[in-house]
């Protein structure tokens, strides 16, 4: 049902440059997979994906180290490369205008496999950043907006911190405690476990 391949690359805003790992989450069943953010080599994610049909590579957000496998894993593939229109300007910096993909909609939900994955829009680390929650598997798959330990990173252009801690506040520490949390970086961890950690946070 759920998947995990990580891979290696760059992260690069605003002038810098970092070394980086991230998970990218394989989500559906024997026939058909959702993949979530196509991060650095597309070859180890179409691998994991073997023969099944990819019915769409879902962007949680358009920083260049979780989009920069998704055009190449979609020309493979065939899947339509989806996104929140909020994070186009970051979505340009890596591909321009020339690279199309499909609007994600808060509240839309994506089918695969017998599986509802319902898109959340959690603005704050950047404009368009969503997460998936699919309430049939208990999971939460977070993109960088929430991690074990956190909030994700607003330290960079069209981030903001206040915004992120109303995202989590009202739209993730809702959902039931026991809910895993996949990132997209490092560890999962569960609603319950980041809840406490709010106000530590807004300090």
């Amino acid at each position: 049902m759920i998947d995990r391949v990580i891979t290696s690359g760059t992260f690069s805003l605003d002038g810098g440059t970092w070394d980086v790992d991230n998970n990218v989450w394989l989500v559906g069943d024997a026939r058909e997979v959702v993949v979530i953010d196509a991060a650095h080599d597309a070859a180890p994610i179409a691998e994991r994906v073997g023969g099944r049909t990819v019915r769409a590579i879902v962007c949680t957000h358009a920083h260049n180290d979780h989009i920069n496998a998704a055009k190449p894993l979609a020309d493979r593939t065939g899947a339509p490369i989806r996104l929140h229109p909020a994070d186009q300007v970051l979505w340009e910096q890596q591909y321009g205008a020339e690279v199309a993909y499909e609007p994600l909609a808060d509240g839309e939900k994506i089918e695969v496999g017998g599986i509802a994955l319902e898109v959340i829009h959690t603005p704050g680390h950047a404009p368009g950043a969503v997460c998936l929650y699919a309430p049939d598997l208990g999971a939460l798959f977070s993109g960088d907006t929430l991690f074990k330990g956190g909030p994700g990173a607003t330290g960079r252009s069209y981030s903001s911190f206040d915004t992120i801690i109303d995202s989590i506040r009202g739209r993730l520490l809702t959902l039931p405690p026991e809910t895993v949390v996949h990132t997209g970086h490092g560890d999962s961890t569960t609603i319950g476990a980041e809840a406490p950690h709010l106000e530590e946070w807004s300090e």
